[in-house]
């Protein structure tokens, strides 16, 4: 079905903020297309002496604010509509976060768990002989993404620096530390997300030292974002948390970095001693002030948008709301902190990375931090104001901010 095209779903969201922008059409039409997208085919030599031919994508959807950035992901699913998508949203993200650099993504169509280390190193290899003319440092920097690791990135750092035959690691981040990654990149998409949870707490006159909330999926993200809401906001009484096999809820509190332990001991949260369980469901509808969706897209619906009573809905997860329930959630008086914006501390922090290998200096984390906070903060702000300005709910104040500069970034170059 058309309507479900990830590509169709960009390019409409594109399509609104330009409406409200008043964008003339030429520029529209401009930013509705990639400017460049490569369709590569990468022979793989088995272990078993067989051949396998793999597909592999790479759009570099805009760079008229710098090098295009995005991840690389291997998914058997993986089409160049979903790569499209991914690129034109991650134009947005870097743009939203104001970081000198334009949107990119790259995909290849597979099944990682059927291949073993040799043959993925093989694979990762191929995929830069492939295409790797069209990257680098000042070109397009590929990062890790759905089923890609830092090794993945280490061997494909390797094998374009023996094709261009100078060190440059700059051109991938996401690296293992000892070849260049940046410190913090662990917990930077949550860590991000709390800084903006801060300043949106100023704005509603909301103590988050003693606020209630509750983390939707406890994967990575999910599990930074409880624990590092009580670091760095002084508190906060985690009251639930779920998994993809359920939830555990405690009204008296939950110690995050004790419910963290026991995830990680057993493989999931139910159970936790103390606690009663809860669905994924009902922890969406509870009366708790901050709500983290860190699970899975479209888990907010018109169906059950009308049952959130969060105050604050901090989106560490990609999609988590559909366009319908932004509406539901504006009007109903839920401020949604939307992923591009929530979750853009992993590009953030990614950008830093590029940075440090570029002047082969490298910061101490309290730099690193520091350096985040301030453009998280900065960029949350944009965004409220954008947001009060035209009375808009927040995703579509996001892509205001962020379209209207990367217009401004064509139009300065004379490309329209």
């Amino acid at each position: 079905m058309a309507e479900l095209n990830p590509f169709k779903i960009a390019q409409a969201q594109l399509a609104e903020a330009a409406e409200k922008l008043n964008l003339d059409d030429a520029t529209h039409d401009f930013l509705r297309w990639p400017q460049r997208e490569f369709r590569v085919t990468i022979p793989v030599k088995m272990d078993d002496g067989s051949t396998k031919v793999f597909h592999g994508y790479r759009v570099q959807y805009n760079s008229s604010r710098g090098p295009t950035k995005g991840g690389l992901r291997w998914h058997p699913d993986e089409t160049i509509d979903t790569v499209r998508a991914l690129a034109a949203w991650m134009t947005w993200k870097t743009a939203v976060v104001d970081i000198p650099l334009g949107g990119g993504k790259g995909g290849v169509t597979c099944n990682p768990k059927e291949l073993s280390a040799t043959e993925q190193e093989r694979l990762a290899r191929g995929y830069i002989r492939a295409v790797g003319n069209h990257l680098g440092v000042h070109k397009d920097c590929p990062a890790p993404d759905v089923y890609t690791t830092p090794q993945i990135m280490a061997w494909m750092m390797d094998e374009y620096e023996n094709m261009v035959k100078v060190s440059h690691p700059g051109m991938i981040t996401g690296k293992p530390l000892p070849l260049g990654g940046s410190e913090g990149r662990h917990d930077a998409t949550a860590r991000g997300g709390v800084y903006t949870v801060r300043e949106a707490c100023k704005k509603f006159n909301l103590d988050p030292a003693t606020a209630t909330y509750a983390v939707q999926g406890f994967g990575n993200a999910g599990q930074y974002g409880a624990t590092l809401h009580k670091e760095i906001l002084g508190g906060g009484k985690l009251i639930a948390v779920s998994d993809s096999r359920g939830g555990v809820i405690n009204k008296d509190g939950i110690d995050p970095h004790d419910i963290v332990k026991y995830k990680l001991e057993t493989g999931a949260v139910k159970d936790y001693p103390g606690s009663e369980p809860i669905s994924n469901e009902d922890l969406l509808e509870l009366d708790v002030d901050i709500l983290y969706p860190s699970a899975l897209e479209n888990v907010i619906t018109d169906q059950n948008a009308d049952k959130i009573k969060a105050k604050i809905s901090c989106e560490l997860a990609n999609g988590p709301t559909t366009p319908e329930a932004d509406v539901i959630l504006h009007k109903n008086g839920c401020h949604v902190i939307p992923d591009f914006l929530a979750n853009a501390g992993g590009v953030t922090v990614s950008y830093f990375e590029q940075v440090q290998n570029t002047y082969n200096y490298y910061w101490t984390l309290d730099d690193v931090y520091k350096q985040l906070d301030e453009k998280m903060t900065k960029a949350y702000h944009a965004v409220y104001d954008m947001y009060k300005e035209h009375d808009v709910h927040m995703r579509l104040a996001a892509y205001m901010v962020s379209i209207q500069r990367v217009a401004e970034a064509c139009k300065l170059r004379g490309w329209i």
